[in-house]
């Protein structure tokens, strides 16, 4: 059986299957590299592997975002501040990957995943309870 860092439970779910399913697709990414990280292969996978989880945390971060701005989110600004500073700290731990001064360690996996938990069930558990008691539906093919 492979291990996982993270393994999606209905309690992260925000509600609405969009950005569940990608909330689940990020669970997924860093459970590959913490894969690669217990095999012994993430000094060959690492920076591919977070380079892909920028590009799809970046795609998440801006589907949310384009629903936080659509209906005046009260909380926009600050939830962006938090994805951009992950987005930062994201980028610089693939370059460190590149460069050989980091390589995937225990402290990198826990930081991954206990950002990831808390931000959904802090931050965005937020925006849950606002889209429901304003009976906002997020469904992509009508926004």
């Amino acid at each position: 059986m492979e291990k996982k860092l993270i393994v999606w439970d209905n309690h992260y779910s925000v509600g609405f299957e969009l950005f569940d399913s990608q909330h689940k697709q990020l669970i997924e990414m860093i459970n590959e590299l913490y894969a690669s990280f217990l095999s012994g292969e993430a000094h060959k996978k690492a920076v591919d592997i977070v380079s892909e989880m920028i590009k799809y945390t970046d795609y998440h971060f801006k589907s949310e975002e384009k629903y936080f701005d659509k209906y005046n989110y009260p909380f926009t600004e600050e939830h962006k501040e938090i994805h951009k500073s992950f987005v930062n700290k994201a980028v610089e731990l693939k370059e460190g990957l590149e460069s050989g001064k980091v390589t995937v360690s225990y402290d990198i996996m826990n930081f991954l995943r206990q950002w990831l938990i808390e931000h959904i069930m802090g931050e965005d558990k937020k925006y849950e309870t606002f889209f429901k008691e304003k009976n906002i539906d997020i469904n992509e093919k009508n926004n």
